[in-house]
């Protein structure tokens, strides 16, 4: 039986530089523009999104014991989401550090993911995954920590739902993603991962494939498979950062409250839109703007 409590969300949890040029991007020398500091990681997004959409959620993580980590924790609780499963360890806070051109697209970013790697197998309550509502799990989880996370919840019957992250991450992944609720890779990463036939064959329910501006693809299993198209809504750019996080929020959301998956997905386009139309990486007031 599917728990009736949060949405847990097992991942990353970072502090965000992003750093924006005011011009176009001239490479190899110093930009005009500015820079700005905030909580991140696709764990914590995702998590923060849920709470700012009304569904309740935990996040399980690891964060430093430096004045970074602090301020990531107190911020990420003041949102609403439970961070009592979060542990801290000695050193720094992972980072994630974007270079976003003047338009507000990602010209490069580097991670520091050192402290997700330190969480490992063991850090994950299973009281806690037993009584979700939905497992959300990233990629930037080591493998051994994602496979009894996702064991854990295929022995509660909870739900699991997987953000790949990136193709590198996905590609050692592979192996693990079975038996989903849903798993959510662009273009290139679902090439990294076999393909949506695979993942079907893997026991994949659903294959939510993210084509950026020409919205997304939705890959139900089934005899015959179903393939559904889903429409991006126009918005003005202004920062990329936290879309993706946003989607898988609101879909998450919307299926929680009873909607079929292709309205679920419609949902979140639209809450993607909203979040690229945003300088903020999670919109304080993301519910209201998708009520309207």
């Amino acid at each position: 039986m599917t728990g009736v409590g949060p949405v847990v969300v097992v991942g990353g949890i970072n502090a965000d530089l992003k750093a924006r040029t005011s011009a176009p991007l001239v490479p190899g020398t110093s930009n005009p523009g500015t820079a700005t500091l905030t909580p991140g990681g696709v764990g914590r997004n995702v998590a923060e999104n849920l709470t700012r959409l009304g569904t309740p959620a935990a996040l399980v993580g690891v964060v430093g014991e430096d004045t970074m980590g602090t301020l990531v924790l107190e911020a990420t609780a003041a949102a609403g989401v439970d961070v009592a499963a979060v542990r801290r360890r000695p050193g720094p806070t992972g980072s994630y550090t974007a270079l976003l051109d003047h338009r507000g697209e990602l010209v490069a970013g580097v991670a520091d993911m050192s402290a997700t790697d330190d969480l490992a197998p063991g850090d994950v309550p299973p009281a806690l995954v037993a009584s979700a509502a939905l497992l959300v799990l990233d990629g930037n989880l080591r493998v051994d920590t994602f496979a009894e996370a996702r064991e854990l919840a295929r022995a509660a019957g909870v739900p699991v739902v997987v953000d790949p992250v990136s193709v590198p991450k996905a590609t050692r992944l592979a192996p693990e993603l079975r038996d989903l609720r849903c798993v959510t890779p662009n273009a290139e990463e679902l090439v990294a991962l076999g393909g949506a036939a695979v993942l079907h064959a893997q026991g994949c329910a659903l294959v939510w494939e993210r084509l950026g501006a020409a919205g997304s693809r939705l890959h139900v299993a089934g005899s015959p498979p179903v393939e559904v198209a889903v429409g991006v809504l126009a918005a003005e750019v202004v920062d990329v950062t936290g879309a993706g996080d946003a989607m898988l929020a609101a879909w998450c959301h919307a299926v929680l409250g009873g909607a079929g998956d292709a309205e679920a997905a419609a949902y979140a386009q639209e809450a993607a839109a909203l979040t690229v139309a945003s300088p903020l990486t999670v919109r304080p007031d993301l519910r209201e703007m998708l009520a309207r």
